[in-house]
């Protein structure tokens, strides 16, 4: 199981980045290797229960569903995945002054073949890479004024 973690500030208050993040339509804006979020099912509250997405790793592209695992309203999202890569990925959200802490925390499995063995660490940076982008995104598109949650 592969781990990253990666934290920023943005000055943007909670409730505004939970809302954007439960949105998983929004994904693609900020999570540069999500091609497509499709089949968004919610529950009859309105929030959202799960997806099918398309993501591209190294130029493969990898299909899958997730399900919306832990939802606490502002403070943490948890989202896990099955289908071409399984993975749980954790946000959490922590105010701080006028603004928010945030963590990603993505854990997930890469495929078991021997190609895939052999390119673990050139794998691993790109996905680091690649949560570095997101959480880069998240934070610019967050601070851009007149951003609706």
């Amino acid at each position: 199981m592969e781990r990253i973690k990666r934290t920023a500030f943005i000055e943007a208050p909670p409730a505004k980045i939970f809302g954007y993040l439960m949105d998983p339509r929004n994904l693609p804006e900020i999570w540069p290797s999500m091609v497509e979020v499709s089949n968004v099912k919610t529950k009859p509250d309105g929030t959202t229960q799960g997806n099918d997405f398309t993501y591209k790793m190294a130029g493969v592209k990898f299909h899958g569903h997730t399900e919306f695992a832990d939802v606490q309203r502002d403070r943490i999202i948890v989202w896990k995945s099955e289908g071409g890569i399984k993975s749980t990925i954790r946000w959490s959200f922590e105010p701080h002054g006028k603004g928010t802490d945030i963590t990603d925390e993505v854990e997930y499995e890469l495929p078991a073949n021997l190609l895939t063995r052999l390119a673990a660490p050139f794998l691993r940076k790109l996905n680091e890479h690649e949560a570095d982008a997101c959480v880069s995104n998240l934070k610019e598109r967050m601070e851009m004024t007149e951003v609706t949650a």
